[in-house]
């Protein structure tokens, strides 16, 4: 007998494929985001792991709170994503932030590689920026905003330790505002990988100074900048109609007044001590975080806490100029139908498909006997199974609701 039980269900191309459990089984949208999408309005998507690793409770919470409320400041929907007893949740309500902040239950640091498992094992984890723009993208939520992205370690050249955010954006066509790359990391070798992955990099500002997280100037440049929102929204928009499967890195510079140069220090100081006591891999950043914060008295959680606020404002100026830029050059259609990027639905039609064939003589007379009698002959493809399936491939990314006539008598390949 067979472990399992295989579905198979009929696609576009005349093959057949094993049915997969649908992706909207794995999720659960909260009702504000799904509704915000559905009519095209900005939303933006928030990281977990800052709350879950990032900071000490109550300041995780504290800054959670305090960027979803400058999102809706901002005139645009906040969806913090995190896994909660294996439902993967895209939008939280306030207990749920507060929870995930507090809670004593093992919560997992969770990028691409966990999350089948976390799912699987119905436990709890906060999402990377990794994991965090895979679910973001499915939703169809184009802007996400986080502190900073990981990347290449230093001596990650031989050690091969390179951060799964950059090679998500290499694969995952969606927009990351971050205040750029924490400087415990190798970013000139970031950078080269990113180009390396065809991730288009930009500065937020007047210069193409990329900025290393506590301080406004790495050293190193993006190959380009923008300078306002709009001109940003233009650059994503085009980016996402182009059909390019990368990300995009929108790399804003901390405010000066928030900038820390004796963070920095602290953040070098840190990196030898890691590298002598030999902390390795997903230990690394927590560590060093630790120790910058004990070593500035406090003073690089508070400029933390400043970026992630003015990340959270421009990118939800981002995606506001966006959203008013689709609903402009889109005819008010709503964002969901322009990406084809809602959750993954499979359906299977159980039915007839027809194909008929239609002779026609062009004499009211047909001759028999073996004559050529000239004519027509037609081929048209019916059956009520054959209709269905052509409705279902015709129904737009936003759902049914969103269609205004389907044909389902054209030939569908």
């Amino acid at each position: 007998m067979l472990r399992q039980l295989r579905f198979l269900q009929a696609c576009r191309h005349g093959t057949w494929r094993p049915f997969r459990r649908r992706f909207s089984d794995l999720i659960k949208i909260l009702p504000e985001v799904r509704k915000a999408l559905a009519n095209g309005e900005p939303v933006v998507a928030l990281e977990s792991t800052v709350i879950t690793h990032g900071m000490p409770y109550p300041h995780n919470i504290r800054t959670a709170q305090r960027v979803v409320q400058i999102v809706r400041e901002h005139r645009a929907t906040p969806a913090t994503i995190a896994i909660i007893n294996g439902k993967l949740r895209i939008g939280l309500k306030e207990d749920e932030l507060e929870w995930l902040a507090k809670t004593e239950d093992p919560v997992l640091k969770t990028s691409r590689r966990d999350l089948s498992m976390v799912v699987s094992k119905g436990w709890s984890g906060g999402t990377t920026v990794a994991a965090t723009m895979i679910a973001a993208n499915k939703a169809g939520i184009p802007v996400f905003v986080t502190g900073g992205i990981g990347g290449v370690h230093r001596g990650g050249h031989s050690t091969l330790d390179v951060s799964a955010d950059l090679t998500e954006l290499g694969r995952t066509p969606i927009a990351v505002v971050s205040a750029g790359v924490k400087s415990i990391l190798d970013i000139s070798r970031t950078l080269e990988y990113l180009e390396t992955q065809g991730v288009s990099v930009m500065t937020y500002g007047n210069t193409t100074d990329f900025p290393a997280f506590f301080t406004q100037k790495s050293g190193f440049h993006s190959p380009y900048n923008v300078t306002s929102p709009e001109e940003a929204a233009e650059v994503i928009d085009n980016h996402f109609s182009l059909g390019l499967d990368s990300g995009l890195l929108i790399a804003v510079p901390i405010p000066e007044q928030h900038a820390a140069q004796k963070v920095e220090d602290a953040i070098q100081r840190a990196v030898q001590q890691a590298s002598e006591e030999g902390v390795r891999g997903d230990k690394v950043t927590p560590y060093i975080l630790g120790k910058v914060d004990e070593l500035t008295q406090g003073k690089s959680l508070a400029a933390n806490i400043a970026l992630m606020e003015n990340n959270a404002a421009v990118g939800s100026q981002l995606a506001w100029a966006l959203s008013h830029r689709r609903r402009k050059h889109y005819h008010n259609l709503p964002t969901s139908n322009l990406q084809a990027k809602s959750p993954l639905t499979d359906v299977v039609v159980v039915g007839a498909s027809v194909v008929d064939f239609v002779a026609k003589t062009k004499d009211p007379e047909v001759k028999l006997g073996g004559m050529t009698n000239p004519g027509t002959l037609t081929q048209s493809f019916g059956g009520v199974g054959r209709n269905m399936q052509g409705c279902v491939w015709s129904v737009p990314a936003g759902g049914p609701e969103n269609c205004h006539l389907l044909c389902c008598s054209e030939r569908r390949g």
